[in-house]
């Protein structure tokens, strides 16, 4: 599996390669809606931005993550990031996850869009035999959101990690295969058709 620096683009949204260009446009993007403070969130503060972009940059170049700046449209501004990791190159299999965005572009297409390009990346360019998605166990909207996609809970990791505030953390699992692949394609191809 080759897992190289990409462009995503579609009408709603663009996944550019992660850089340290963007770190001020990533910072006021997560200034929109303060979402360091969800506590079961890690979303880094404004402040902390540019250790973020080097961490994920760091894991990329060791071959365990592949990160994405969020564009709100093809060459619009930065809204939030996302990566494939927890790279599996043996299966292959990813992880689609480290996503957040600015509150202004939740519950929007953009989201939608997002996943179905990486994947659609994921399945049909890296050949993956699965694809993942991990989240806290307490948070409900990213769940909903997992679930809308056509993703099937694994199972949930009990006392998995920790939090930033040292607390421990259960972790919902979540998969689509490769079979399962173009029915969950064509549904969020029409739930893209419904939005225009």
């Amino acid at each position: 599996m080759a897992l190289e620096p990409v462009t995503l683009s579609g009408r709603h949204v663009e996944l550019v390669p992660l850089s340290r260009d963007h770190r001020e446009a990533l910072a006021e993007a997560a200034r929109d809606g303060e979402l360091w403070r969800l506590w079961y969130t890690a979303v880094p503060t404004p402040d902390g931005m540019a250790a973020e972009i080097e961490r994920r940059l760091g894991l990329q170049a060791a071959g365990a993550m592949l990160p994405f700046t969020v564009l709100d449209g093809p060459g619009g501004r930065p809204v939030g990031m996302t990566t494939y990791m927890n790279v599996d190159a043996a299966g292959p299999r990813v992880e689609i996850g480290s996503t957040w965005y600015a509150a202004r572009v939740q519950r929007t297409p953009l989201n939608t869009e997002a996943k179905r390009l990486l994947l659609g990346h994921a399945f049909d360019r890296l050949g993956c035999l699965a694809v993942e998605f991990r989240t806290h166990f307490m948070n409900h909207q990213s769940r909903r959101a997992i679930e809308r996609l056509g993703a099937k809970l694994d199972g949930v990791l009990r006392h998995h990690q920790r939090t930033k505030d040292g607390a421990l953390r259960d972790t919902c699992v979540y998969s689509i295969t490769a079979p399962e692949w173009p029915t969950v394609r064509a549904h969020l191809t029409w739930q893209l058709e419904k939005s225009r």
